[in-house]
């Protein structure tokens, strides 16, 4: 499978990405904050497009999940003054771009997962729910949105 892609998405974030539309990208309301969709960018750019099990393998793809992820948690601490102050991840949704026969939505998920739970602990379990979608924006591979408990 050969997606458009690179490395560079094997480098933590270390700040959100900006908006690519009319939008901010976390809102912080009444103890809870809300990502906007965040996908797998760096560095300006997205670093994983096209359709799970077309044109990107499930690993890669998992990847990306784990870079959406981190994208989002840095718009939210950034929004809420600070990574310390993200109490408890509450709900994860992850969007995957995917072939009509592709079933591996839940692996894919796991990549966001992992990087809740590498940079939160226990803080970063989470219920989560992996939607498998026909496109999504930019032509990205996956997508993800985050609500969290903050302080």
């Amino acid at each position: 499978m050969t997606g458009e892609t690179d490395r560079a998405h094997d480098v933590p974030p270390r700040a959100a990405p900006p908006p690519q539309g009319d939008y901010v990208p976390a809102v912080v309301y009444g103890g809870l904050a809300f990502s906007a969709g965040m996908t797998p960018r760096s560095g300006g750019r997205l670093r994983v497009r096209g359709r799970v099990g077309e044109d990107v393998g499930t690993r890669e793809a998992g990847q990306a999940a784990a870079l959406s992820a981190a994208n989002a948690l840095l718009a939210l601490a950034e929004a809420a003054g600070g990574l310390d102050r993200i109490e408890r991840c509450l709900r994860l949704t992850v969007y995957v771009a995917c072939a009509e026969d592709f079933t591996e939505h839940s692996a894919v998920a796991d990549g966001a997962s992992r990087t809740l739970r590498g940079w939160l602990g226990e803080r970063g379990a989470v219920a989560r729910t992996a939607v498998g979608v026909r496109c999504l924006p930019s032509g990205a591979a996956v997508e993800v949105d985050l609500t969290v408990a903050v302080r």
